[in-house]
């Protein structure tokens, strides 16, 4: 039986983020590849869609200019040929501050001939953002739920 190509990617992505090494990254990406993360985007620049392969790099080392990946921890996971989705809890490490990051994801990807065709990642953004500017937002209780 061969590697799954989620294993590969996760390594690969990795490696593109914390090391700059985006070779063996760009080797795992469809030509055409349909990218996007969910969240903030004027917060997050490099959250947001991406389509092709260098538009998708590009994303990567932006990402990498941001944080370093210290422990993923996958807590949910389905595979089958051509896809997978996982649940993972992110440890990172603000490279402006050297401030400490979690956030949970939700991922989704599709594979075409052992290379990333699709990706979508859901991220929690309130507890993400609430992280980045280092306060609890307090928003407004909305009906009377007692």
């Amino acid at each position: 039986m061969t590697e799954h190509s989620l294993w590969r990617l996760s390594r690969a992505l990795r490696r593109a983020i914390n090391d700059h090494h985006f070779d063996a990254l760009a080797e795992l990406l469809d030509d055409d590849v349909d990218w996007a993360i969910y969240g903030p985007i004027d917060m997050f620049p490099f959250l947001g869609a991406r389509h092709g392969k260098a538009a998708v790099l590009e994303a990567i080392r932006q990402i990498g200019n941001a944080v370093h990946i210290r422990r993923l921890e996958r807590e949910t996971l389905m595979l089958d040929e051509s896809g997978a989705a996982t649940m993972v809890r992110c440890a990172m490490t603000a490279q402006d501050s050297d401030k400490p990051i979690t956030a949970r994801l939700a991922q989704f990807m599709q594979f075409r001939g052992g290379k990333l065709a699709r990706l979508r990642i859901l991220i929690d953004t309130f507890d993400l953002v609430e992280q980045t500017l280092g306060r609890p937002i307090h928003l407004p209780r909305i009906g009377n739920f007692a």
